[in-house]
This record gives C-alpha cells, structure tokens and sequence, in this order.
C-alpha cells in the first residue's frame, strides 16, 4: 500500500516512527514533511498529503500534530478524503470498516506511542466492510461536497 505522510513540528517523532513501522510492514511511505522540529504551519504539509491520497497517487494517509486536530480539520477540507481523528483501537477499526476512511490523525501529545502504533496497525490491516447501509452513508458524506 502506498501511504502519504505529513506531521507538523509537534509530531515529528511520532511520524518518524510510524513511517519506520510502515516500511517495515512493508508499505510505500511518501514523506511530505516536516522533517524538523522548527515551528511550522501543519496545513502546509498536511494539505499536500491529503491531496495525494484524493488524487489516487497514495492510498491512503496519515498526518499527525500536537493535538491531531489541526490536521484532521486541513485533511478534511480537500475534496474525497475522509479523515478520522482516533485515539482508541475499537474507533480506528470501525472507521475503516463502516467510514472507508481514507486518512488518519493521530495527535502525538495525547496519544501514546504504543497505542499509537496500535492504532495505525488496526486502521492499516482493517478493510471496508463494503456494506450496502456503510456505502450508503458514505455517498450520502460525500455528496455534502458537492
């Protein structure tokens, strides 16, 4: 799976580790940066990421700050993504499932690195359900973009 990645200065460590752990598990990361802990605006990392993932050249995509709510709110704002902001396994397995998400957040000052790496590994390995009630709700989603 090929996966965009983008933090901003307050989650570089959590994207160096996550990136490291996907690459292991043997998926295609592209960076988008930062990739320093210099003050940074996270739009200008993560809206490219996002992007890619819409755009089909990356299937899905992680993007990380303090919080993980800044960069869910930039995620969200490009046309077909569907970003979740998740802190616990059972959210990041039904997001995959019922949502089809196709970006994560994940906030590195309030999650812990292991269940960080829980969560990543569940919404990774998770798939759609493909479920005519799911599929419904998500072209209903959608739809609001228009």
């Amino acid at each position: 799976m090929k996966i965009a990645m983008a933090c901003d200065h307050g989650a570089l460590d959590y994207k160096n580790m996550i990136k490291e752990m996907l690459v292991e598990m043997g998926h295609e990361v592209e960076d988008f940066g930062t990739n320093t802990k210099d003050s940074m605006d996270y739009p200008d990392t993560v809206a490219p990421a996002a992007k890619s993932v819409a755009s089909g050249k990356n299937d899905r995509g992680i993007v990380l700050c303090s919080t993980g709510v800044g960069a869910s709110i930039t995620a969200n704002k490009i046309k077909g993504v569907r970003c979740a902001l998740i802190s616990d396994p059972v959210s990041a397995k039904l997001t995959r499932e019922h949502n089809d998400t196709n970006v994560l957040a994940i906030g590195q000052l309030v999650t812990g690195e292991l269940l960080a790496k829980e969560i990543v590994n569940i919404w990774i390995n998770t798939p759609f359900s493909n479920e005519e009630r799911h599929q419904r709700r998500i072209d209903k989603v959608m739809a609001l973009e228009k």
